[in-house]
């Protein structure tokens, strides 16, 4: 891996009408203001929905975008709103219209002059369809969790309540990731002194991950005001000891950075190699796991 600047854009979309062109801007106006920062990101990462608002539900069909098409449009706004002779990669949350179905998905894109390449779309796995929450309606579940290389090393991205199922993370570290990048849509729930529940639950979460694979995890949430629900914010970077490396604020459009290292993970594995340990017990964990599996499909 290679030194990264990672820059976490917290974003409020438009919902409605006329969404795509305002949100668009919206991300330019992020490049532009990225641009003037002490150190230009080699990354910039957007919240899950970045470009529709998340409740949008039957909006879905409507405003689902292929990825080919979404490409352009994003290099458009690199091209005029990021220095001409700067590379850039980006993350970017949407909803994808691929093969015939709709999903919600992440983009990791490379941007360099001219050129624009779409390096890997995960599509989120776990939907979920409780309490607030309704997604298996309007979309369709992802197959796979794949790691993928870039210029700076190997990356992996879930999304949301992908994060919430450990063998999310564990499968993208196993397959590699250095960095894991989490998108994400989480509304503030159970009201404290000091910051909601879920935020101190998304922190727990974050940097349990990184710690125990001795990763670098970037998580980077949604704000503002959807159907009555409010996202939080408080985008989280932490590094592969679980330290948090840089929280966003509550509440509030915001930019946060931190460089990664890659002296902190071989540091971090060699005080900690749980990783290593990993694989020398995956053969048994496998056959643990379709044992489980078995047990679930014919219970005694």
């Amino acid at each position: 891996m290679q030194p990264i600047h990672v820059a976490v854009v917290q974003l409020n979309p438009l919902k409605g009408v006329g969404a795509l062109d305002f949100n668009l801007a919206k991300v330019g106006m992020a490049l532009e203001q990225a641009s003037t920062l002490d150190r230009l990101p080699d990354v910039m990462v957007f919240p899950e929905t970045a470009l529709t608002g998340y409740f949008i539900e039957g909006g879905v069909a409507e405003l689902a975008l292929p990825s080919q098409r979404l490409v352009p449009l994003i290099a458009e706004e690199y091209r005029t709103h990021w220095p001409p002779t700067r590379p850039l990669e980006v993350v970017i949350g949407f909803y994808e219209a691929f093969e015939g179905s709709f999903y919600n998905s992440a983009a990791y894109l490379s941007l360099d002059g001219d050129q624009a390449t779409l390096l890997h779309v995960h599509r989120k796995k776990f939907r979920p369809s409780y309490g607030v929450f309704d997604e298996t309606r309007f979309v369709a579940a992802g197959k796979s969790f794949q790691a993928f290389d870039t210029w700076w090393g190997r990356a992996g991205m879930i999304i949301c309540e992908d994060a919430w199922h450990s063998l999310s993370a564990t499968i993208m570290a196993l397959k590699g990731a250095e960095v894991l990048f989490i998108p994400a849509a989480s509304p503030a729930r159970h009201p404290a002194a000091t910051e909601p529940a879920n935020i101190t639950a998304w922190r727990r979460l974050v940097t349990a991950i990184a710690a125990e694979h001795g990763i670098f995890v970037v998580n980077a949430s949604l704000v503002g005001s959807e159907a009555g629900k409010l996202f939080g914010g408080n985008s989280i970077l932490a590094g592969p000891t679980g330290d948090v490396l840089v929280e966003g604020p509550l509440f509030e459009e915001s930019i946060v950075a931190a460089t990664l290292e890659p002296a902190l993970l071989a540091e971090a594995r060699a005080r900690a190699p749980l990783l290593e340990n990993l694989y020398e017990q995956l053969p048994s964990l496998i056959a643990d796991l379709e044992e489980a599996l078995q047990r679930h499909r014919h219970p005694l």
